[in-house]
């Protein structure tokens, strides 16, 4: 299972990084907007697409066809590890088609049934982002969606690659690894989550201890 940050904040990725464990990242108007006090749109896509050696996920702006296209033309152009966000819809599904046809990667986003990841395997997606996290939400059990996804995708042999998205916790990492989603992507705070354990701690600080009454 590959780890993605959902992030636009160069330092975590950085972080991350010098871990050895990501593999990519994604982003959304949302979170590039919470880094717009250091630098452009362009400025902040152009060094995650430089630092990142796997794929990153960049979401487009507009919702019509001509829009999406016009942007993802532009976007792709900056490196070959950009991956297009488009969202769900009847112009997503459109803009994905015709993006998949000239070979530009996609990410087909905002995606809350199976129906939909259906369609997105369909016209081509090369990622689908299931929203577990909002789902739980709204009182749905969002990984089940995830479970769904996975059996149909695996039942005709869809290329596209499963990425859990809206993670909220690392119990939702421990959900989507058991069920065998290709990728999850999440927060910074979440992944710092999944390497603490209060007993590694407690473990440590007794070698530690333990490591006085010795020499080395």
């Amino acid at each position: 299972m590959k780890i993605f940050l959902d992030t636009a904040n160069i330092e975590e990725i950085k972080r991350a990084l010098d871990w050895g464990v990501l593999d990519g990242v994604t982003t959304n108007p949302t979170l590039v907007s919470k880094e717009s006090g250091k630098g452009k749109f362009d400025e902040i896509v152009d060094e995650i697409l430089k630092i990142v050696p796997g794929p990153v996920s960049i979401e487009v702006f507009s919702t019509d066809f001509n829009g999406m296209v016009s942007e993802a033309e532009r976007i792709a152009k900056k490196g070959s590890n950009a991956v297009i966000k488009i969202p769900m819809g009847f112009e997503g599904l459109k803009a994905v088609k015709y993006l998949s046809k000239e070979g530009i990667r996609t990410n087909m986003t905002l995606v809350f049934t199976t129906n939909q990841a259906i369609l997105a395997a369909k016209v081509g997606a090369d990622y689908v982002s299931p929203f577990v996290g909002r789902l739980d939400d709204i009182g749905e059990y969002g990984m089940g969606i995830v479970e769904n996804i996975k059996t149909v995708y695996t039942n005709y042999r869809f290329r596209t690659e499963i990425i859990v998205a809206s993670v909220r916790h690392p119990i939702h990492v421990y959900e989507a690894s058991l069920i065998g989603a290709d990728v999850v992507t999440m927060p910074f705070s979440v992944l710092e989550k999944m390497v603490m354990h209060p007993k590694t701690d407690e473990g440590i600080q007794r070698f530690l201890e333990d490591a006085k009454k010795i020499k080395f």
